[in-house]
């Protein structure tokens, strides 16, 4: 079975999240802590999260990822849904609702990109959390609705705070369409490019097979 849908990234108000810096056993922990997500509001980029729809899905993201200790986010926007452990710069300790509101806690991670954020930080730069996932969307009333068949990817990536936000989140790979194939996700192109491949193989193959039997029946008939 196969499914479209889009990679939808979503940069909250950066005003929206504190730092923590916390000194425990003689060394420095760093956390960010705030709001990651907001349903039942249109966001700056026209979409809406019907709250129950997001509490279904933190709830799995909470059971699958952050209570086990695989709730990674990147610093920067990744070219794509999946999470790259080699750009990983924290982990998401905490996902909850608030109201409307989703508040995450995200400790810093001592990786290379981790170290990067920590030292932002240290020099008093803004940062923000961006949210990302996958799934589609109904269009009514001005809006766009986020459907059922959303899933996170994270729950928060860093992201600098850019001069036009609603620039920076509609990023090129957002307007791309991925496809979930059999339990994996494939970008469209790509997964038009082998439909396009295994019609000709099993053409060829076909074609093979026509002239396999011909052959038998003219032996069989000889």
């Amino acid at each position: 079975m196969t499914k479209t849908v889009k990679l939808i990234t979503e940069a909250l108000d950066f005003s929206q999240q504190n730092y923590l810096v916390e000194e425990k056993n003689g060394k420095k922990e760093y956390k960010i802590k705030g709001i990651f997500m907001q349903s039942n509001i249109k966001n700056r980029n026209g979409r809406v999260y019907p709250k129950e729809i997001l509490m279904k899905e933190v709830a799995s993201y909470n059971k699958e990822y952050v209570e086990k200790n695989r709730a990674f986010g990147e610093l920067g926007h990744p070219e794509g849904p999946t999470v790259n452990l080699d750009r990983v710069s924290h982990m998401i300790t905490e996902l909850k609702p608030e109201g409307d509101n989703f508040v995450g806690e995200a400790k810093i991670m001592s990786t290379p990109m981790g170290e990067i954020v920590k030292n932002l930080m240290d020099e008093g730069a803004t940062l923000g959390v961006s949210s990302r996932g996958m799934g589609s969307l109904d269009q009514r009333g001005g809006a766009n609705y986020v459907r059922s068949d959303f899933k996170l990817a994270t729950a928060g990536d860093i992201v600098a705070d850019p001069s036009a936000p609603s620039a920076f989140v509609e990023g090129i790979m957002e307007g791309k369409e991925w496809v979930w194939d059999h339990g994996n996700l494939v970008e469209q192109e790509v997964f038009a490019m082998k439909q396009r491949i295994d019609k000709r193989t099993r053409l060829r193959e076909d074609k093979l097979k026509t002239l396999e039997f011909a052959k038998f029946m003219k032996i069989i008939s000889n």
